[in-house]
Formats: structure tokens, sequence, C-alpha cells
């Protein structure tokens, strides 16, 4: 019994291990996947804005060339934001606008409980966009970059000089 409960935590530390060395590769795949999507999307909608606001139109939605317009912008820039890992917490949350829309709109008739509401792709990109609102982009991003040259330039300010020690 010993030795077994021996390889179970020696297994179990392995795991925790390995995990903690891979804890970069989540948020990455997250971002780089969603961020692409709503790039590309929006890229290919604002290049056919007449058929985006014709389909907003048929939902119903009001002023749908307005509404075509502001979807499919916040879908290119925020999609390329999350994508480069910059301003993420703050660009999220257009797509996440978006994507509750597009449920309301688009996919409220496929809703008839919330087994059906959580199985919606709309749903697992909020789920996933949420999760980079609240955890962030990860170490592969601009915000870590820019945040960790922030953190060097608080420490020795733009211009100041050198402290050099003379001996007395």
């Amino acid at each position: 019994m010993n030795r077994l409960q021996t390889s179970i935590t020696a297994l179990v530390n392995l795991a925790e291990r390995v995990g903690h060395a891979l804890r970069w590769l989540s948020p990455t795949l997250a971002r780089l996947t969603v961020g692409l999507v709503f790039f590309q999307s929006g890229w290919g909608k604002l290049h056919n804005l007449e058929q985006v606001t014709h389909y907003f139109t048929e939902l119903g939605l009001p002023n749908p060339a307005f509404q075509a317009r502001l979807a499919s912008t916040a879908e290119f820039v925020c999609g390329g934001l999350v994508l480069l890992g910059l301003a993420t917490r703050f660009a999220v949350v257009p797509l996440i606008i978006t994507m509750c829309v597009a449920i309301r709109t688009a996919q409220w008739e496929n809703v008839d409980g919330l087994g059906s509401l959580v199985g919606l792709l709309e749903f697992a990109y909020i789920a996933l966009l949420v999760w980079l609102g609240t955890d962030g982009p990860g170490p592969l991003s601009l915000d870590r970059l820019i945040g960790r040259a922030a953190q060097h330039g608080a420490e020795i300010p733009i211009g100041a000089a050198p402290v050099t020690h003379r001996p007395v």
C-alpha cells in the first residue's frame, strides 16, 4: 500500500509540474483561436457590409446599417487586439456583447433550455472571452511585454542619469 501511495503521489507531482510548465499554453491557444475567428469574421463582414446589413434587417435589428458597421468593426478591431494580446481585458467586452446579441437575435429560436444554450458556439466564445478578460492573455502577449517594460521603466526614470558611487 505504501508503494502504491508513493507512486500516486509521484504521478500527481509530475502532473502538477507539467501543468505548471505549460500554464502559458492555455491562454495563448484560447487567445489565438478566438482572436483569429473574430478578426477574420470582422474582415469578411467589413468587405461585405451590404449583405450583413441585409441579414441584420431580416433579424429585425434597429438601424441595421449602423449595427452592421458597428459589429463588423468591433469584431475586426477587437479580434485583432485579442489576437495580439493587446488591451485584451478591454477588447473582450465588445466581443462578449456581440455574442450575446448574436445569441438573442440569431440563435434564440434554437435555445430551449440551459443545455442548448451552453451548446451554442457563440456561448463557447463567450466562455473563452470571459476567461481571457478575467485571467488575462497570458505570458506570450503584448500586454505582458508592455507590463514588463513598464515595470522596468518605473525602476529607472527615462532620462535619469545613472547613479554612480564615488569613493570618498
